[in-house]
């Protein structure tokens, strides 16, 4: 009879009197869609990630609000927007929030047990994962929580600095938040990861008679890309690795605010290196895919397919080159995106086009499970997108990163920097230039789209200044 149920185009579990799902929310670390198969990439095979997509919706339109770790995590997790919770670092949202629920604490206080498993809320990585500390983490969420440390670029095995070592200097791997490449010895355990892995699959067989939320949050692909020798199979000789085009004068139409803090540049890093860059990243996300999927086969093990939802995720996209950019930080598609795949039992496997954030998650799985969604959340309920995906429930995806303002709707991506946007800016037909090589900002015939979006931008600072926490940036 649950199965039956299950089957239905129902809003939630609990409208049709089935017992509470179960939460997994897994989520990696400074990942791409477009590294991913399921996302079009050829060349980095993803089939655990795939085997996901297949069962859920993929949506190819989920953007991030902050286009780095720290004040993206604290947005999904707190229900809010980056600066309606003055959150542009590193920190928890706590102090803002005061003793507001958090997305897990929601569903602690609703009968769940709640438990995360390494960097959910922000963790530095690699010097947090290396000392195993808890980061940002905020206590008040969770059940039981769990730390995975690792070696990081410390581990056993063939590494190589690629960021500021032109003249080879540095003959080995140098810790840090910079680009290094590991092939390392051993097995999935000598890593976080691989830790992490093992720890969500024993909580799964222990807590699978009780409704549970489940937070899994994967380091990789975030340097240092480090990952077992076996990962790294496809992708040598580095040499073979395919780099975005190089566009002349591709920076002169960007304004000075929007060259990314990282570029092939200023981080001195020649075509060879690059190529290596590439290789080691997709190693990384090869491994982080192979444990996803052992995290799946524990639920189907566990008997649980048919009643847990399964969210995959990343904190914000990733450059690869492009433009010449490297990392986060970004407003640029490669950045701001993400990939986001929901698997709810009894809905029909679905491609969605239709535009939605991070800060959906909250009220949607909350909505899906039953649970009040409470009204202070500044996020949509996505969840009838996974009975029509064709539906749409926002005209613009907002993110920042600091500098700048992205909306970003289904034809244009608009961009303006400094205070309350109104500094340069840059416009993009995304139809025509999904690449986002010519800002169309300063040319007269784009005069009213760009008169548009400065009212739009207006009113969307507003409504994030609009909350019940009595801040203001």
């Amino acid at each position: 009879m649950k199965h039956f149920f299950l089957t239905l185009a129902s809003i939630s579990f609990s409208a049709l009197g089935a017992e509470k799902p179960n939460v997994l929310f897994i989520i990696s670390d400074d990942l791409t869609a477009t590294a991913l198969s399921c996302y079009g990439n050829e060349v980095c095979k993803t089939p655990n990630i795939d085997r996901l997509a297949s069962q859920g919706t993929r949506f190819t339109r989920a953007y991030c609000q902050g286009t780095y770790c720290g004040p993206s995590r604290a947005s999904f997790m707190s229900g809010y927007y980056p600066h309606a919770i003055k959150m542009l670092g590193y920190g928890s949202p706590r102090p803002a929030i005061g003793d507001r629920a958090t997305w897990a604490q929601h569903f602690k206080n609703n009968g769940y047990y709640t438990a995360r498993v390494s960097k959910i809320f922000h963790m530095g990585v690699p010097g947090g994962i290396e000392k195993g500390t808890d980061g940002a983490d905020d206590p008040a969420s969770w059940t039981e929580r769990f730390n995975s440390p690792g070696p990081e670029w410390k581990a056993p095995g063939d590494g190589e600095t690629l960021e500021n070592n032109a003249d080879g200097r540095k003959p080995g791997p140098v810790g840090g938040n910079t680009f290094v490449v590991v092939e390392a010895d051993g097995d999935d355990l000598v890593h976080s990861d691989g830790k992490t892995t093992a720890k969500a699959i024993e909580l799964i067989k222990k807590h699978k008679d009780e409704p549970f939320f489940l937070g899994v949050g994967f380091v990789r692909p975030h340097v240092p890309f480090v990952a077992p020798r076996k990962d790294y199979t496809d992708f040598l000789p580095y040499s073979k690795m395919a780099l975005p085009p190089k566009i002349e004068n591709d920076w002169a139409d960007i304004p000075k605010a929007g060259i990314n803090y990282k570029t092939s540049k200023n981080m001195k890093m020649d075509i060879r290196r690059q190529k290596k860059a590439v290789g080691g990243y997709y190693a990384s996300v090869v491994f982080m895919d192979r444990l996803v999927g052992q995290v799946l086969d524990a639920v189907s093990e566990a008997g649980l397919d048919d009643n847990t939802i399964v969210i995959f995720t990343s904190d914000h996209g990733y450059h690869l080159g492009e433009h010449d950019f490297w990392a986060k930080v970004s407003l640029h598609d490669e950045s701001a995106a993400v990939p986001l795949i929901i698997r709810m039992p009894g809905k029909k496997p679905a491609v969605c086009n239709s535009l939605v954030e991070l800060l959906d998650l909250y009220p949607t799985l909350s909505s899906l499970c039953g649970l009040e969604v409470p009204k202070r959340l500044q996020g949509k309920d996505i969840s009838k997108l996974m009975s029509d995906p064709k539906e749409k429930v926002r005209d613009a995806a907002f993110s920042v990163n600091g500098k700048g303002f992205l909306l970003r709707e289904q034809d244009w991506a608009y961009i303006a920097y400094g205070k309350d946007g109104k500094g340069d800016e840059e416009l993009f037909d995304m139809k025509k230039d999904p690449k986002q090589y010519t800002n169309l900002a300063k040319d007269p015939a784009h005069a009213e789209v760009i008169a548009r979006f400065r009212v739009q931008m207006a009113a969307k600072l507003k409504e994030v200044r609009t909350n019940d926490l009595g801040l203001r940036y």
